[in-house]
């Protein structure tokens, strides 16, 4: 068996009516930005790069690079670097593939960001092969089922207390346990939002709070501990990225776990985190590193005792798919980010459902990542 050809398809599926309720923003075309501080740039829409790699013998797999915006990039880097690299290979040689991929722009100063991005694509396209023609889901390739289920939390967000916590109900209603509340706001107006959503949904519902970088170092810890006071189960990205020092004095002053770590792709990129116990949680998005080395940050994390929650984001459904084997082969893993608004809107490149039920994938043993994907949907897609 070898690859015989390698594609990609920056696709944008359009969202209506979100009805979400966010910070003043500066809209640029497609995409949004929050004026009042240095975080992320969003789109309207779900945006993402699907890669479709097929066999000689016409096997075809699906993987995904998580391009949230601008996912023509990845779909440049694919056909123009990634494509020629792969060609002609055995799909089996999946590690080595990605080992000769991440080598080829490495010295050229792009061993993270969308070049490693676009790998993570390859990546999973390959093992999606690879379990097409075993018979075998992707988790057992990665080295075995540890879990039949895997437990998710769900996202929600806003600025007005009022209808968070609305939210907060309304999808405790829907079967979910925890809640990741995303509060792009200062200290006391995420406290306030917290409190009420504690006081909707009482104590057995577990809170993440994920506060996206924009607080100072004193400025995090000051509302950790006012979090703690609340049992929210962790904090996440609470400060700058490049701050690893920070982060770790973060980690240490509070009793909450500090959560971190979906802007790195590499164990080379999260070496230093790790040595410097700069989180107590870990949370790799698969879209990004790849089940490859997603599975070897899983293994240096469990040496260093640190459990794992994936991040996904607004990634695809081939993104969702992948993290959930990906969360079904490791030891160290804790709970799964899930977009319950989102889901239906990914679910448009497929021919039949994937979902959870009750607050948790069920792991199958259907092929590859266990999605039927339409291919005329791809390409209505296609952008």
């Amino acid at each position: 068996m070898k690859i015989s050809s390698v594609e990609a398809l920056a696709i944008r599926i359009p969202v209506q009516g979100k009805g979400e309720d966010t910070p003043p923003v500066e809209s640029h075309g497609r995409y949004y930005i929050d004026r009042s501080a240095f975080v992320s740039i969003y789109s309207k829409d779900i945006e993402t790069t699907v890669v479709r790699i097929r066999t000689d013998d016409g096997t075809t797999g699906y993987g995904e690079a998580q391009a949230p915006i601008a996912p023509r990039v990845c779909k440049a880097i694919i056909e123009d670097i990634v494509r020629p690299l792969v060609v002609g290979r055995d799909p089996f040689d999946a590690e080595a593939i990605w080992t000769r991929c991440y080598g080829a722009m490495r010295e050229r100063g792009h061993p993270t960001g969308f070049y490693v991005d676009a790998l993570a694509g390859v990546d999973i396209a390959l093992y999606d092969i690879m379990g097409k023609a075993t018979g075998k889901p992707a988790h057992r390739l990665l080295g075995g089922r540890y879990r039949d289920a895997v437990e998710i939390y769900a996202g929600i967000g806003g600025t007005d207390t009022q209808k968070v916590a609305d939210e907060a109900a309304e999808h405790v209603g829907y079967g979910y346990r925890a809640l990741k509340l995303h509060l792009l706001l200062d200290r006391d107006r995420v406290v306030e939002i917290v409190r009420a959503v504690r006081d909707r949904v009482g104590p057995s519902i577990q809170i993440m709070v994920d506060v996206h970088t924009r607080h100072t170092v004193t400025g995090a810890i000051e509302l950790g501990r006012r979090l703690e006071e609340l049992d929210v189960r962790w904090l996440e990205s609470p400060t700058a990225p490049e701050d690893i020092p920070g982060q770790a004095e973060i980690a240490r002053a509070l009793d909450m776990p500090v959560a971190i770590g979906e802007w790195s792709r590499t164990r080379y990129e999260m070496r230093e985190a790790f040595e410097r116990r700069a989180f107590d949680i870990v949370m790799p998005d698969i879209a990004r590193t790849g089940l490859t080395e997603g599975k070897r940050i899983a293994a240096l994390a469990d040496t260093y005792n640190i459990p794992i929650s994936p991040h996904i984001g607004r990634g695809g459904i081939i993104s969702v798919a992948a993290s959930v084997q990906y969360s079904a082969a490791i030891p160290n893993f804790m709970v799964l980010e899930h977009s319950h608004r989102d889901h239906t809107i990914k679910q448009a490149i497929l021919k039949t459902p994937y979902g959870p039920v009750n607050g948790s994938f069920r792991v199958t043993d259907a092929p590859g990542l266990g999605l039927d994907i339409s291919d005329s949907a791809l390409e209505k897609y296609a952008i």
